[in-house]
């Protein structure tokens, strides 16, 4: 096959960022997504209806009008019933995002105890509102490779029992047990998947020497974890779908004595992507993960246009940015076997 054209598709975990750093971004999601789930852990979070509003037009502004930016609420201890149902029916926002308090990157505002949200998720329930969730428990003395199943013991399956026709996004999926637990689950439970998940497992956080562009939270994890999502996402089961988790940091950032954890995949997401299925044998899976599984769980048209790969070595430069943001995209200095035509 020397060219793949497919409906074109979403992204369904996004991190866009603000100011400086969401101008020099947006633009790489919107070259090759129509619509993209947007993360609200900016500082302040978005928790209410006019900074969700606010933020859609400053989005808007550096990737233009025709890309459509989906809107999260952030969640929190005190988050108001009220409010998220409003948002949700003046079509701010798609879906609440839940972080564990302190998980990852500006969580501190997150979620202490999930009954807390209790109030809040019956209301999702009754109104089909997504939850989308960061599964890691953030117990010190649970290993840090364990803190995804260990989430889905001791709180998602609670969460399922007692929401049981709650929608449930399971973002970023790293572990066996998550991919398990998301096929077995009923229709609405789902998963994200990233491109880093599926090309590294944990040894390339130590690849001659400590790695900070590997650093993610989720963590990568062993090899028999890295299969196993592959294999999810390769399916062709609806559960699984293309959600980047793409999350920049300014190289400094990242290459510094506490780096930042998180995962420029956007530049090149799509060809990433495409690389995977290639070696899995699954091209004729992925339009359905890249174009119409989350469009379908999110109870969204699926989008007109289509997008066209050819099969050609992409070089992947080992530096992005624009003045003084300077970003290292994943697979810098590689090549893959797909490039993005438009």
């Amino acid at each position: 096959m020397q060219s793949l054209t497919i409906r074109r598709p979403d992204d369904w975990h996004v991190h866009l960022r603000d100011g400086e750093m969401l101008r020099v971004v947006a633009p790489f999601t919107a070259r090759q997504f129509a619509r993209a789930v947007v993360m609200p852990n900016l500082v302040p979070p978005i928790t209410t209806i006019p900074a969700a509003a606010d933020y859609r037009e400053r989005i808007w502004e550096a990737a233009g009008r025709e890309f459509r930016p989906l809107m999260t609420y952030y969640l929190t201890d005190e988050s108001n019933p009220d409010v998220v149902e409003s948002g949700f029916n003046d079509d701010v926002w798609i879906a609440a995002k839940l972080y564990p308090a302190n998980a990852t990157t500006n969580s501190a505002f997150g979620v202490t105890d999930v009954h807390n949200l209790h109030p809040t998720l019956e209301r999702m329930q009754r109104i089909g509102m997504v939850l989308c969730v960061h599964g890691e428990v953030t117990d010190p003395d649970v290993d840090v490779f364990d803190r995804e199943a260990v989430f889905i013991d001791r709180v998602l399956i609670g969460l399922t029992r007692d929401f049981p026709d709650l929608k449930i996004v399971l973002e970023h999926i790293t572990t066996a047990e998550a991919a398990d637990f998301v096929r077995d689950a009923g229709p609405n439970i789902a998963a994200t998947i990233t491109p880093q998940h599926l090309h590294l497992n944990r040894n390339a956080l130590f690849a001659g020497g400590l790695r900070p562009h590997a650093y993610c939270l989720p963590v990568a994890k062993r090899e028999k974890h890295r299969l196993a999502v592959r294999a999810a996402a390769v399916s062709g089961l609806p559960k699984f779908f293309l959600g980047t988790d793409t999350a920049p940091h300014a190289r400094h950032a990242k290459e510094s004595a506490c780096g930042c954890a998180g995962i420029f995949n956007a530049p090149y997401a799509l060809e990433s992507y495409a690389t995977v299925f290639e070696e899995e044998g699954a091209l004729d899976k992925f339009e359905g993960f890249a174009s119409e599984h989350g469009a379908n769980f999110y109870a969204l048209p699926l989008n007109e246009g289509t997008v066209t790969l050819e099969r050609d070595e992409e070089y992947v430069p080992e530096r992005l940015g624009i003045g003084d943001i300077e970003l290292v995209p994943f697979h810098a200095g590689q090549r893959l076997n797909w490039t993005f035509a438009g």
